[in-house]
């Protein structure tokens, strides 16, 4: 089937969606510590805390990929189904989770919302590939991007901003603050409206053999089966990218879980308090802890706002990328190679930052988000089957999910404690990460991946 050639509004309004999507993934990358931290849980154990989301992407996306590719219906398409069911589970659990009793329940409810945000996730990857000819996907996959550097700048602020408006940001042991739980609330209605927009505006194209593609589907499912005989055989460059995967993402996944603590330590010097070490029968006691809890909480707030220029930055890299790759040929490899070298190096350079300088850091890091949300999509959309653009993009979130369970089992806490016993060294261990996933792109050689021209 020949693809028309798309405007740019058609592929915002397809892409519109991840708003939501980064809504809620940003919330829970920027506060999820934050609100583990408030009901009890020691630094050292956080990373653990988080292996909730990569497990569910390890579990969900392989399988909500293989079920879009089989999924037709006249009214709602191929992917749509799934970006609707994962809308109102996603919303649903926002809303509730800074309002988790106790810390079981925050974690339980993070098991769910990934779940959940994945379901939505996946097909949207595939939606840009199954919409767009090849010549555009590169375009197609920055627009995303673009959109994803919306959402995670603005609900990254959202716990500053409402506090700004006059809602409290302070509360008691054990509470999570009234500003968490507005700007989480309010997370949750963008990520359903703006689910809902793609939905209204966004049509897809009905599969090209409509017979066979019924016979497939009324086949007795071999999921299992499928999925193991396509992960042998996954391209070359799919197995390389998969390198470079593995090296981002353990950067990004030490950043998710520890910046909040490293950070409110480190540069803020407001470390988060243990309500052991006082007596919390003591009017003086209590009155210290608040203190200290004030100034986490402000702490975690400015943090979270510093986080929120990454994707301020990663969304002026992804506009620049958007005018370009409109018009001209770009070269994906070195492009990606040199964003994540950066990115590395405004994780290392966290150590020397302060208060102020901070956002800089950030930036650095935006370039590398921008470019790792958009240029390996892009990369492996050239080299992979059309007809199973679902499945083979739920295979890849392996290369995603797999560093992250690894670092949440020990490994940030091990190779941080080699620099030493500070929270600040699990930022050195993601730099050092990110440069070594940028130098992994010479491995890419397939000239198909590397540059395609765009139109």
């Amino acid at each position: 089937m020949k693809k028309q050639l798309l405007g740019f509004w058609s592929i915002w309004n397809m892409s519109f969606g991840f708003l939501g999507i980064q809504f809620g993934f940003a919330l829970q990358g920027g506060f999820m510590s934050r609100i583990f931290q408030t009901l009890g849980a020691d630094k050292e154990a956080i990373p653990l805390l988080w292996i909730a989301a990569p497990l569910t992407g390890l579990l969900v996306q392989p399988i909500i990929g293989y079920m879009s590719d089989r999924t037709w219906y006249p009214t709602l398409g191929r992917r749509k189904p799934y970006f609707l069911i994962g809308a109102i589970l996603s919303s649903i659990v926002l809303f509730f989770v800074p309002h988790s009793p106790v810390l079981w329940v925050a974690v339980g409810f993070l098991w769910v919302l990934d779940a959940s945000i994945n379901i939505s996730m996946e097909p949207f990857r595939a939606l840009v590939a199954d919409k767009l000819p090849e010549s555009q996907r590169s375009y197609g996959f920055v627009v995303q991007t673009l959109i994803i550097g919306i959402g995670t700048w603005i609900a990254s602020n959202l716990p500053w901003i409402v506090t700004q408006l006059g809602v409290s940001n302070s509360a008691a042991s054990g509470i999570v603050p009234m500003s968490v739980k507005v700007a989480f609330a309010i997370g949750a209605f963008v990520f359903f409206a703006s689910i809902l927009f793609t939905i209204l505006t966004t049509s897809e194209y009905p599969p090209e053999d409509m017979e066979a593609f019924e016979k497939e589907r009324n086949q007795k499912s071999r999921f299992v089966k499928d999925i193991l005989e396509n992960i042998g055989k996954m391209p070359l460059t799919m197995k390389k990218l998969g390198v470079i995967q593995f090296f981002s993402w353990f950067a990004f996944f030490t950043m998710w879980s520890m910046a909040n603590p490293a950070l409110t330590e480190h540069v803020f010097k407001s470390s988060a308090p243990i309500e052991e070490i006082y007596d919390m029968q003591s009017s003086k006691d209590i009155e210290s802890f608040d203190i200290a809890n004030s100034a986490f909480q402000q702490s975690s707030n400015l943090v979270g706002s510093a986080m929120g220029v990454y994707g301020l930055s990663s969304m002026v890299f992804a506009l620049l990328l958007t005018f370009y790759t409109s018009k001209k040929t770009i070269n994906r490899k070195y492009l990606h190679m040199t964003s994540l070298i950066l990115g590395g190096v405004g994780f290392l350079t966290m150590y020397y930052a302060t208060p102020e300088s901070l956002k800089y850091c950030f930036i650095l890091i935006g370039f590398a988000w921008g470019s790792i949300l958009s240029m390996p999509y892009a990369m492996l959309s050239s080299t992979v089957n059309p007809d199973k653009m679902g499945l083979f993009m739920g295979i890849f979130n392996m290369f995603i999910v797999i560093p992250q369970i690894i670092a949440a089992l020990g490994f940030i806490n091990f190779l941080s404690n080699l620099l030493g016993p500070k929270a600040i060294n699990a930022m050195l261990v993601a730099g050092f990460s990110l440069i070594i996933s940028g130098l992994c792109n010479f491995l890419i050689t397939d000239k198909a991946a590397i540059s395609y021209q765009s139109k």
